[in-house]
């Protein structure tokens, strides 16, 4: 819960030592021009899927453009301006999985301390193996079985929650969360049907804003804050992974890490609303009274979940993978089947998040290339 007084500390808790003198460094070291995209992939066929979000790549394997730097750069810009890109039918494993995650990050400038991230509950402890049938801390296996196992209701079918409570970015209670993800879906539903992702623009959020709130927002912080992992620990019996989850910063088990509300992505130079959704339904945003704070997250959560036309939907089929940029986009799961579901995610590390008052929103920017 947030602190007891009225207005809400913007000294609430942060991190100290070595990640506080990297939270010092990171903006002065990391705000620059934003990256161009030099046109690499324009010979294969792709669409995006609605104008706002997401685009698909229908006639490439990720795997013929693994060792390709230039090819792989345009790649991220490609996400990062679009929110999520789609390819179907990836022969790619879970090890040139994580090459392509490191990559992704590298090539765009990333940190050099930045890796992969290594999931407090979801990493070999659980036994959970890739479907290779190995085990390995670099890769979240997204499982249904054990989401249900672990999290109860809140996955199965026919489930009496807000379906639009799932969204989120990943990792955001990090103090170094993810720039990109990759997720391929190894086992679909049996019947073929169901358990679809949505991706919404956090970008395009921020647009729906006033320019007075937007103002405002651009001035605040929030906490993003998990406390269902160490619940989970206890309730199950499990150990969590304490120290260097991918990152130096990332240590401990408060999993509580505070933010700006308004973030700049490095590689557009668009700002993003950042602190919404499930990553601060446990947090709040600092500077407001608590009433306040709870007035701005369910308007936030408003914006993402009833404007359908910010959002994308994807059908998986075997073998589908999705690459995301959780800076700059909030996804859920369609949790509306009985199977099995599968799949292996790799979540790079990026900077430590910031804002650029420099920075312009997306609609801004697309309208100063006309």
């Amino acid at each position: 819960m947030a602190p007891s007084v009225d207005v809400i500390s913007p000294s609430a808790p942060t991190p100290t030592g070595k990640a506080a003198l990297t939270q010092e460094s990171t903006p002065k070291n990391y705000i620059r021009e934003p990256l161009k995209y030099s046109g690499s992939l324009d010979a294969y066929k792709n669409f995006d899927v609605t104008p706002v979000i997401g685009r698909e790549f229908s006639d490439v394997q990720l795997t013929d453009i693994l060792s390709d730097d230039n090819k792989l750069r345009d790649l991220a810009i490609t996400v990062s301006r679009r929110g999520v890109v789609f390819f179907r039918n990836q022969d790619i494993n879970s090890d040139q999985q994580k090459v392509l995650g490191q990559k992704l990050g590298e090539l765009t400038g990333k940190p050099a301390t930045s890796k992969l991230h290594r999931h407090a509950v979801n990493n070999s402890k659980r036994n959970i193996t890739v479907n290779e049938g190995k085990l390995d801390d670099e890769i979240s296996v997204i499982s249904s079985d054990v989401n249900r196992q672990l999290y109860g209701s809140r996955f199965s079918n026919a489930s009496r929650h807000l379906a639009s409570e799932g969204w989120h970015a990943d990792i955001t209670f990090e103090n170094v969360p993810s720039d990109y993800a990759i997720l391929k879906i190894t086992d679909t539903p049996e019947d073929q049907s169901g358990g679809d992702t949505l991706w919404a623009s956090g970008y395009e959020v921020y647009d729906r804003l006033s320019p007075a709130i937007q103002a405002l927002a651009d001035t605040l912080q929030a906490v993003h804050y998990q406390p269902r992992f160490n619940e989970i620990s206890k309730e199950h019996k499990i150990d969590l992974i304490e120290g260097d989850r991918g990152a130096p910063e990332n240590t401990g088990y408060s999993f509580k890490a505070t933010h700006p509300l308004v973030r700049t992505n490095p590689v557009t130079g668009w700002k993003s609303l950042f602190g919404a959704a499930g990553q601060v339904e446990s947090g709040w945003i600092e500077g407001v009274t608590k009433r306040e704070s709870q007035i701005f997250k369910q308007y936030f959560n408003q914006l993402i979940a009833e404007n359908h036309d910010l959002q994308v939907r994807y059908k998986w089929n075997k073998d589908d993978v999705a690459i995301w940029d959780n800076r700059s986009v909030f996804h859920t799961a369609t949790n509306d089947y009985d199977g099995k579901r599968q799949g292996n995610r790799v979540v790079s590390l990026g900077e430590i998040p910031y804002y650029d008052p420099a920075s312009t929103s997306r609609r801004e920017a697309l309208a100063a290339e006309i």
